[in-house]
């Protein structure tokens, strides 16, 4: 279980986090969500170590994050920010072997390059193996950094807007590839989604921030309703339950009214 206890984070005036205390159970993937600005992206940092807290503590396993056990904490996670840029002249193989080696090496143990080979192929990828990861698309280099986070084995999976550059088969490849790992292996997933019927399909466990205050958290279904999202977004919606159960979000056009039946 992932910890967060009374978490206080603060840029100049603008406060992120307010004494924020959660947890995260393993085999579970908990996605956050939340306004923009409302320090998200701050947060996945603060847990991975990035920036060091005004207050509180974070605790994996009953261990506490602390600057003299940076290192081996971090070797716990696989962590995919926001926004990487792959400028580098590798190919997706390559990239891929990185999430298991500082470096790569002339001489490649055969077992790790299958492996890599595997996560290319998991997600649907393995043709562009041998391509130079400059040569594809945003969405082709953001799957490729997903499996390279795979590579890690994590005990901890932390994902900035997994999807925020793919088309609706990889968004779905990538989620349920996530979502079977993470039972399979019993890993604490936490992503951030700003697609709240994504949100609502995939997390079993929904955090939902605004101002530095947990506003709501839980499964989906059960704090997914009109006056929650219009309180964290100023926006009208309209919520409804899909065929398998899940909240179905469709806002509402300023200036019409809810259409019923």
């Amino acid at each position: 279980m992932l910890e967060v206890r009374e978490l206080s984070l603060a840029f100049d005036d603008l406060v992120l986090a307010d004494r924020l205390s959660f947890s995260l159970a393993a085999g579970k993937t908990h996605v956050i969500i939340g306004p923009n600005g409302t320090g998200k992206s701050s947060l996945l940092k603060t847990l991975f170590g990035d920036i060091q807290p005004q207050g509180g503590e974070v605790l994996f396993e009953h261990t506490r994050l602390t600057k003299s056990n940076l290192n081996p904490w971090r070797q716990q996670f696989g962590y995919m920010p926001q926004d990487i840029r792959l400028d580098v002249g590798l190919s997706a193989l390559e990239v891929v072997l990185l999430g298991k080696m500082s470096a790569l090496s002339l001489k490649l143990d055969d077992s790790l390059l299958e492996q890599a080979l595997q996560a290319l192929d998991a997600i649907g990828l393995l043709h562009l193996a041998n391509r130079d990861v400059r040569t594809l698309s945003g969405g082709q280099c953001q799957m490729v950094l997903f499996a390279q986070a795979l590579m890690r084995q994590p005990k901890i999976l932390m994902l900035d807007e997994p999807v925020s550059a793919l088309d609706l088969h990889f968004q779905q490849v990538l989620l349920n590839h996530l979502d079977q790992q993470t039972k399979a292996k019993h890993w604490v997933s936490l992503m951030i989604l700003h697609d709240l019927n994504l949100a609502a399909q995939y997390a079993d466990n929904l955090l939902v921030l605004k101002d530095g205050h947990l506003i709501a958290q839980g499964a989906p279904k059960d704090i997914l309703y009109p006056e929650l999202i219009d309180k964290v977004y100023g926006v009208k919606v309209d919520v409804q339950l899909d065929s398998l159960g899940a909240p179905f979000i469709r806002t509402r056009r300023p200036g019409h009214a809810a259409v019923h039946g």
